[in-house]
């Protein structure tokens, strides 16, 4: 289902140097996660036997005892399809190394040997078990089957799913073996551990995992010994933790004597994504591995992972603050550059009262700001055409006397009623001929103007905008300096929320501009009110803004990208609307990237950016129909 998995991370409760009892706990847990449509579970390091048993490994009746153990459990999980990585130990030719057992429909796909055996402070592992550092292409018979041994295993479906395992220490070390698991294919990682809890460890092994996670693009499940463990001199927590892609996903409780079992749903083919437009990954060294081909995988029937309607907008208010903050320094900090590179004195640039030109304006006065420079030297042009309404005007009046810019009223009317006359057009024909003189004059007022006040001409279209192409060609599209061409339309609402927040004189007019109904005002009002309004032209922005981020980021198909939305919008959009609209998305982003193909400079602030010099790379004339295909099926 679109490329997503159920993984989980098991933590049974230990009865120490007891492997028959342990394994009646490995199988009842195991059996649960079976029945909850998890892929693959991990469980921890030893498990079979437990970790601090010391010298005893080395007696005969329990390596017996933990085998009978495994025997045992492989007869009661014949029908189990669940991929499990359990923990134990395995002597090979007189010796003893730490490995784990992936197990499926009662067999051994595998056994990967720990490679980093730690010799320091409370861990003295190296006086019971070798390294399998450099255990590649071998194997072993364990109950008369010959079963793949080493660290170069990757175990894989027929989808998206591609398995390494590491135990415990090798996350810690210089070199993990995940990262040349992760290079040569690996998308999720299983980590068997036995680690200790000390004061301020559990927060630095959790970044450690939700680090590794974001470094090497994957899922990385981990499972930790817990609290049944020895606590002659250390004291084992029971840690369980599942990240993503650097997003810690689900997490267990600590220090619980009881069994527990978490798990989440992760998106395996959004990391496929990211990987290959990732050249780091695709230069990265590869090791030859050897490719398990495991049995059909349980998937989720029904996603339980949340799905966020706003992918652009931090969820938590203080991140979001933060995020808002950096942005307006990167925004202020660009203009700076460029003004500087072209010895520009003035800013210029157009106010409509809307919310796009608003941030616009804002982030030059913060930038003057910083240049310590009178913000009289900014040039605030509103140009009131056929479609200015009252209350836009207003607004757009009031801020620029808030902040101290100069105004300059220049009204477009008589203009392009004189381009109508020339190209005969009948003005009482309202049609794209229409609306897009007005904006054309627009864009030639304000070029003329910052040639008269040796000016920069600031662009004010936001990155929805432009994946939309909802802008004239040569008119708003075209600027000196596109300064909002960056921000997605439902970030630009957050960041103009922001400046009312840290700049409380202003709180009045951007509330009421907050609250304006966003429109190009190129029709002619109806009652002094907005007769245009673009949302309803286009389709709602919050859902452009999650069709651009699914599409651009992870490389998303249609019906993925529907999917994903109806869950995030459920109970706002029913699927037909969804659908229409992203019809509409698909059909704009490829018929309009010949605008794209010629706009002008401005800076990246998030991680997608439709640069054509950097980040988006697209013939003008790519045929969409394949992608509006898949929506018809």
């Amino acid at each position: 289902m679109y490329g997503f998995y159920r993984i989980g991370a098991a933590v049974p409760k230990l009865h120490l140097g007891n492997p028959a009892r342990n394994v009646r706990e490995i199988l009842r847990l195991y059996r649960q996660a079976s029945n909850e449509r998890i892929t693959a579970v991990v469980f921890p390091e030893l498990c079979l036997t437990g970790y601090t048993l010391a010298d005893l490994f080395f007696q005969e009746r329990l390596y017996r005892a933990q085998n009978e153990a495994l025997e045992w459990l492989l007869e009661q999980s014949r029908d189990f399809d669940t991929l499990a990585a359990v923990g134990m130990m395995l002597r090979v030719d007189d010796r003893l190394y730490n490995v784990a057992a992936v197990i499926q429909r009662g067999e051994i796909l595998g056994i990967i040997p720990k490679s980093y055996i730690p010799d320091k402070r409370e861990f003295y592992e190296k006086r019971q078990f070798d390294s399998g550092r450099e255990i590649v292409g071998e194997t072993v018979t364990l109950f008369g089957r010959e079963v793949p041994f080493g660290v170069d295993l990757i175990f894989r479906d027929e989808g998206e799913f591609r398995m390494g395992v590491e135990i415990c220490e090798d996350l810690w070390a210089l070199t993990p073996p995940s990262n040349l698991l992760a290079a040569s294919g690996a998308n999720l990682i299983l980590n068997l551990s036995a680690s200790n809890e000390l004061a301020g460890k559990a927060d630095y092994r959790a970044e450690l995992v939700r680090t590794q996670s974001a470094r090497l693009v994957c899922v990385y499940a981990y499972a930790s010994s817990g609290p049944g463990e020895s606590s002659t001199d250390t004291v084992f927590g029971g840690d369980s933790m599942i990240a993503e892609y650097g997003s810690l996903l689900a997490r267990g409780e600590r220090f619980r004597f009881e069994s527990q079992l978490i798990a989440a749903d992760v998106d395996l083919r959004k990391l496929t994504g990211l990987r290959e437009a990732e050249t780091g990954y695709c230069d990265a060294p590869r090791r030859k591995m050897r490719r398990i081909n495991v049995a059909p995988l349980p998937r989720p029937d029904a996603l339980r992972r949340p799905i966020d309607p706003h992918p652009f907008v931090p969820g938590n208010p203080a991140d979001r603050n933060r995020r808002c903050e950096e942005i307006s320094a990167i925004q202020a900090h660009a203009l700076i550059r460029r003004m500087k590179q072209a010895r520009i004195r003035r800013a210029v640039l157009g106010i409509s009262g809307g919310l796009d030109s608003t941030l616009a304006l804002l982030a030059t006065w913060k930038a003057f700001q910083i240049m310590e420079r009178d913000p009289s030297e900014i040039l605030a042009v509103t140009m009131p055409g056929f479609g200015t309404t009252g209350r836009t005007y207003a607004n757009a009046v009031k801020l620029c006397q808030t902040l101290g810019v100069e105004l300059r009223e220049v009204p477009i009317q008589k203009l392009a009623l004189a381009e109508f006359e020339a190209i005969g057009h009948d003005p009482e024909t309202h049609d794209v001929t229409y609306e897009n003189v007005q904006a054309r004059a627009r864009t030639e007022i304000l070029m003329n103007l910052a040639n008269k006040e040796h000016g920069l001409v600031v662009g004010t279209g936001d990155l929805s905008e432009i994946a939309l192409g909802f802008s004239t060609y040569n008119g708003d599209h075209m600027s000196m300096y596109a300064l909002n061409s960056g921000i997605p339309k439902t970030l630009v609402r957050y960041l103009v929320e922001y400046y009312a927040r840290i700049h409380p004189e202003l709180s009045d007019v951007l509330g009421d501009i907050l609250s304006t109904p966003v429109s190009p005002e190129l029709l002619p009002a109806e009652e002094g009110q907005i007769a245009q309004k673009t949302e309803e032209i286009v389709g709602p922005y919050e859902l452009h803004d999650f069709f651009l981020y699914h599409f651009i980021k992870y490389g998303a198909e249609p019906a993925k990208i529907l999917y994903l939305a109806t869950l995030a919008f459920d109970g706002r959009y029913d699927e037909a609307t969804i659908r229409k609209w992203l019809r509409l998305f698909l059909r704009r982003f490829f018929t309009q990237q010949f605008k794209r193909s010629c706009m002008p400079d401005g800076p990246k602030v998030g991680t997608i950016s439709l640069s054509p010099r950097a980040d988006w790379r697209m013939p003008s004339d790519a045929n969409v129909d394949a992608w509006l295909a898949e929506l018809d099926d």
